[in-house]
């Protein structure tokens, strides 16, 4: 079911509405703040949703891979709450807000089927901020990793850090205490 709905989702980004773009890593596809005219999909590598905190720190609020699309919400708001950066080289394509809109509006499957992307997206995020609402970076670990199965390389684990809300350092050493166990 779920690549079905993959499928029905990816024919909309296809030409002639979609426009697609290749992304350095550390490129921008889009700003927090800036207008909202294009939904867009991932096709290669790796872009993040990252939220800029007062304080300097980032939080990661989507990791988008092949097949991901990218801040979905934002579809129904009139500017970005977050930026979207390349966290790889990455191959993007688009199809503008209001034709995506006007196929949702006209095809009750394919509205039908976006309801229950967004409703898979709403439980992932309600997971996410529980994680974050963990007092310890331990039980902040155990909970990542209760969803995510295990690390990934040594070299993405401050990608982790962002994700749980703490800093590299408070990981590595939590990391490195289930290691000395």
């Amino acid at each position: 079911m779920i690549a079905i709905m993959s499928d029905i989702f990816s024919s909309l980004f296809e030409a002639p509405a979609g426009r697609s773009r290749l992304l350095e890593p550390g490129t921008y596809l889009f700003h927090q703040g800036g207008p909202v005219q294009t939904l867009h999909q991932v096709t290669e590598g790796e872009v993040q949703l990252i939220r800029h905190q007062e304080g300097g720190a980032a939080l990661v609020l989507q990791r988008a891979g092949p097949g991901d699309i990218l801040a979905e919400a934002s579809v129904y708001a009139a500017a970005y709450h977050c930026d979207a950066i390349a966290h790889t080289k990455a191959a993007v394509r688009g199809i503008s807000r209001k034709i995506f809109l006007a196929r949702i509006h006209d095809n009750p499957d394919l509205a039908e089927a976006w309801a229950a992307r967004l409703a898979r997206e709403i439980q992932a995020t309600r997971l996410r901020s529980e994680i974050l609402s963990l007092r310890t970076v331990a039980d902040r670990l155990d909970a990542w990793l209760a969803w995510h199965g295990t690390l990934p390389p040594k070299g993405e684990w401050n990608q982790i850090a962002r994700q749980i809300g703490v800093s590299p350092e408070a990981l590595y050493r939590e990391i490195g205490r289930r290691r000395e166990r």
